[in-house]
This record gives structure tokens, C-alpha cells and sequence, in this order.
């Protein structure tokens, strides 16, 4: 018995109503400084996207242009047509990274890979805690803002694309997630704070509508002046 993470779990819906469900579709609108560095400051402005709860898969639409899509899956990507014929794919996609530097460009099938993992672990949070071989254990809480936070950290399981192995989650006091801290391999950045607001309800699930990640200088400082990615969600559906 984990006696936070289950907090967390039942505080977003419960494990009970969330497995009745298999794919979560989205809509909303994604910006931020780290997009534009990477060569796609508009790519992902009005998407749909739609989520596997089971799987590690995930879709936008439209990707890069109208009439395509992409499709993301931990051993390969690929963008394609409406009718799902393939325009190109790339296999085995975190491996495509190696050399990056922080300021190093994407192709669309990067923008792919990293869209894809990243938005997929958010629509499953925290229901993903309970995958096999992640490990949760509970922190000391902190004061920020002059609020009392639980902290969680999460280890995830190589199987698990993510942005890294090691996770932390700050909980309100309601049990929602108000806050994650975590370095995105891929990106080069380094270390990000990502802060987590404006729960809504779609099916009996509380998902954050509104997500703001923050790249920490190296004094522990956080800039918030500019957001590194800056995620609306507009509208949820679970079926």
C-alpha cells in the first residue's frame, strides 16, 4: 500500500472508473520557448489529440500540415494521412536524439517522438503510477507559496518513454497534482519545473487544463517569465 500515490489516484477519479476507459481524446493548444528553439513555433497550435490508456500510443492531428497526422509509439514514429498511409516513420526514435545539444533543431519526427511520449505520460497521470516495475515513494514535504506540498517521487521503468528516471510530483492538499520537477533527456535543457492548474472534469477524471513548464538556471532559480512549454487544453473525452 502506497499511501500517497493511492491519495493522488483516487484524488484525479480512482483506478476503478479510470480502467473502464481505453483512449483519451483531446483538444487544445500547445506553445512555448522550447518549440520555437527547436525549428516548430506553431506546429502544435489547435490539435486534437488521441491518447491510448493502455498503450503507449498517441496522435496528433493535424501534424506539420493539414491532412496528416502523426503516430507516436516508444519504438517508432511515423506521420501519415488521414487514411493512414504512410508519409515517412523512423524506428527505434529516441535513439535519432544522440549528439543533440540544446540548441539543436528537430526534424518532424523528432517533434513527433517528443510530443508523443510527453503528452502521453500527462493525459495518464498519475493512473500510470500503477504500471508494472514504476516505483513511488514518498518525499518530505516542502512550503511553496506559503502552501504545504506532499512531494512523490516516481521511478519510472525503462520500458516507460519519458522525460527521464526519476520524477518528482508535488500534491496539494486536495490530493491533486500542483507541480512536477524532471530533466527531459531529449531536449538538453536541463532541469525543468512544471507546474500543473486549472483541474477540470471530464467522465469523473480531473485533468489540469492548463500546464507551464519552466527551465531552472543553475542557481535553482526559476524563470517564470517565459514558459518553456505552455500547454491549454480546451476540451476532454474519455470513452
Amino acid at each position: 500500500m502506497n499511501n500517497l500515490r493511492d491519495l493522488v489516484i483516487e484524488a484525479h477519479g480512482g483506478h476503478k472508473r479510470w480502467k473502464r476507459f481505453r483512449t483519451i481524446e483531446a483538444e487544445m493548444s500547445i506553445t512555448g520557448m522550447l518549440w520555437i528553439r527547436k525549428g516548430w513555433p506553431d506546429a502544435l497550435k489547435n490539435v486534437r489529440v488521441t491518447a491510448d490508456t493502455q498503450m503507449q500510443q498517441l496522435s496528433y492531428r493535424p501534424f506539420t500540415g493539414e491532412g496528416l497526422r502523426s503516430l507516436y509509439r516508444p519504438d517508432e514514429v511515423a506521420i501519415e494521412n488521414l487514411e493512414g498511409v504512410q508519409v515517412k516513420s523512423r524506428k527505434n526514435p529516441r535513439a535519432a536524439f544522440e549528439g543533440h545539444k540544446a540548441e539543436t533543431g528537430w526534424d518532424d519526427l523528432h517533434l513527433a517522438y517528443f510530443s508523443g511520449y510527453a503528452m502521453w505520460n500527462y493525459l495518464n497521470t498519475p493512473f500510470l503510477f500503477l504500471l508494472p516495475d514504476i516505483a513511488t515513494e514518498e518525499l518530505a514535504p516542502i512550503e511553496e507559496n506559503g502552501e504545504r506540498q506532499r512531494r512523490l517521487k516516481v521511478t519510472f521503468s525503462p520500458t516507460v518513454a519519458t522525460h527521464g528516471p526519476e520524477q518528482i510530483f508535488y500534491i496539494d492538499d486536495s490530493g491533486l497534482i500542483a507541480r512536477l520537477d524532471y530533466s527531459a533527456e531529449v531536449t538538453r535543457s536541463g532541469s525543468a519545473v512544471h507546474y500543473t492548474s486549472n483541474y477540470r472534469e471530464f467522465d469523473g477524471i480531473k485533468f489540469p487544463t492548463r500546464r507551464h513548464a519552466f527551465v531552472r538556471s543553475a542557481d535553482g532559480s526559476v524563470n517564470t517569465s517565459a514558459a518553456a512549454v505552455a500547454i491549454d487544453i480546451s476540451n476532454v473525452r474519455l470513452s
